[in-house]
């Protein structure tokens, strides 16, 4: 696939790192030319210093030749001007990141459309969801549906607890040979292990296991860990974030908001009558006190400042709050924020570098989802027939280094894979891959 990536910092660059990676053919346009001279030489791709909204710079970028054009710059109205011009030019498909949710509704995506905007990003929105979804799940540090649920995603850490800690895969299958989970992906110290029988659970893995619903208890079990209800939530942070996830929970659990724009909490404040909004330093240790942090189930930190949000959600840890979410801008941020004890770390960059993948991973795909820390993707695929994956079990098939099948949806039920699996015409696969094996995985279900 052709791709244009208009960009200026994270979001464009780790975009352009991993389809890179895919085998597509990318050019990158920034204003920054010192910063596309490090990509450049890290990546196979081209680079053009220059501004998106520029019809010179498009031309000498062959937009017209793009099969795709992305635009997420941080400024909305220049992602929004490039698409219109690229498509104008001849790009077949555009994607602009977006800040102002209202665009997001029906009627507006309709008017974008036809000013040639055909996709519509804003990565608050898309963090907020995930917020929503962890504040609702309580054992796992992250969870993932697919086929609306029938198969789940969960991401647990070993502790002294777990039943797992120190044993091999093959030693827990046969220990526990019902068990209706299979382990996806392991984290282990910042690395992705695609793993198979001879890996072991140690202390302190992070560990992507997937199961039926119907299996979701024995999560509970093997991780040790007690299940527990979030009553009390408190966001610090209510900028597009805060605000949104306080949509999604404010009639399912009590929420606090702690800001310190006190006009920012005058609007909360009229807008939710049942979120009691504080206007304050959510750093500030004797205010959080104060406000019962020891009382508190979840702790969302969603300030501009990573470091003031990771210090925030590491005082709440301590304090004995159950679950805590950080905003993480800093991506090398990421790794060292697991490893401290904070549960969920949120970036808006590579969530919304994620959503924007999928576009580019062909028709079989039905989802995908981006996993925190790591260059890696969980994808749902439809097998088509007399494809190369519905020939042979699983275990006599040559997958691409970088992919593990985890679970299959036939005419409805929930079926999770093992060895003598033989996948068939119209499954629905869920699989995670590594983006440098994304395209022979597909090619397999082609």
């Amino acid at each position: 696939m052709n791709i244009v990536i208009a960009g200026d910092g994270e979001v464009g660059f780790h975009l352009a790192r991993s389809l890179s990676k895919s085998r597509h053919d990318i050019t990158v346009v920034d204003p920054n030319s010192e910063l596309l001279k490090m990509l450049e030489a890290e990546s196979d791709l081209l680079t053009i210093a220059g501004n998106s909204t520029s019809l010179e710079t498009l031309r000498q970028a062959e937009v017209e030749k793009a099969d795709l054009l992305i635009a997420v710059l941080h400024e909305e109205s220049i992602n929004i001007i490039t698409c219109m011009l690229g498509k104008r030019l001849g790009a077949k498909r555009t994607i602009a990141r977006v800040n102002t949710q209202e665009y997001l509704n029906d009627i507006n995506k309709g008017m974008f459309k036809g000013m040639g905007v055909d996709e519509l990003v804003c990565p608050e929105k898309i963090a907020a969801k995930e917020i929503s979804n962890l504040l609702t799940r309580n054992i796992s540090t992250e969870l993932f549906d697919f086929a609306n649920g029938l198969l789940r995603i969960y991401m647990i850490r070993i502790d002294n607890k777990s039943l797992f800690i120190n044993k091999s895969l093959i030693e827990v299958a046969k220990e526990y040979p019902n068990l209706g989970i299979r382990t996806v992906c392991i984290i282990r110290r910042g690395t992705t292990i695609i793993p198979n029988g001879e890996d072991k659970y140690i202390i302190n893995d992070l560990v992507y296991l997937i199961t039926t619903v119907e299996k979701v208890e024995k999560i509970k079990e093997i991780s040790g860990k007690k299940d527990f209800s979030i009553k009390n939530a408190m966001i610090v942070g209510g900028g597009r974030i805060g605000r949104r996830a306080a949509i999604n929970l404010h009639d399912k659990i009590n929420l606090k908001i702690i800001d310190q724009d006190i006009e920012r909490c005058n609007r909360l404040a009229n807008e939710f009558d049942d979120v009691m909004i504080i206007n304050g330093n959510g750093s500030d240790i004797n205010m959080l006190q104060e406000e019962g942090i020891n009382e508190t189930d979840a702790f969302i930190s969603l300030t501009n400042s990573t470091e003031t949000n990771i210090m925030a959600c590491i005082y709440a840890h301590r304090q004995g709050v159950k679950k805590t979410v950080a905003l993480v801008e800093n991506v090398n941020y990421i790794d060292v924020s697991q490893d401290i004890g904070i549960d969920t770390i949120i970036n808006k960059k590579l969530i919304t570098a994620s959503y924007i993948t999928r576009f580019t991973l062909g028709g079989e795909i039905t989802s995908s989802k981006w996993l925190s820390g790591i260059d890696a993707d969980l994808i749902e695929i439809t097998a088509h027939k007399n494809s190369s994956i519905t020939k042979k079990q699983l275990k006599d098939i040559r997958f691409p280094k970088g992919v593990n099948i985890g679970g299959i949806i036939r005419e409805g039920k929930a079926i999770i894979a093992n060895g003598d699996t033989q996948i068939m015409a119209n499954d629905n696969v869920v699989a995670f891959t590594i983006p440098e094996s994304a395209q022979k995985l597909i090619n397999l279900f082609s």
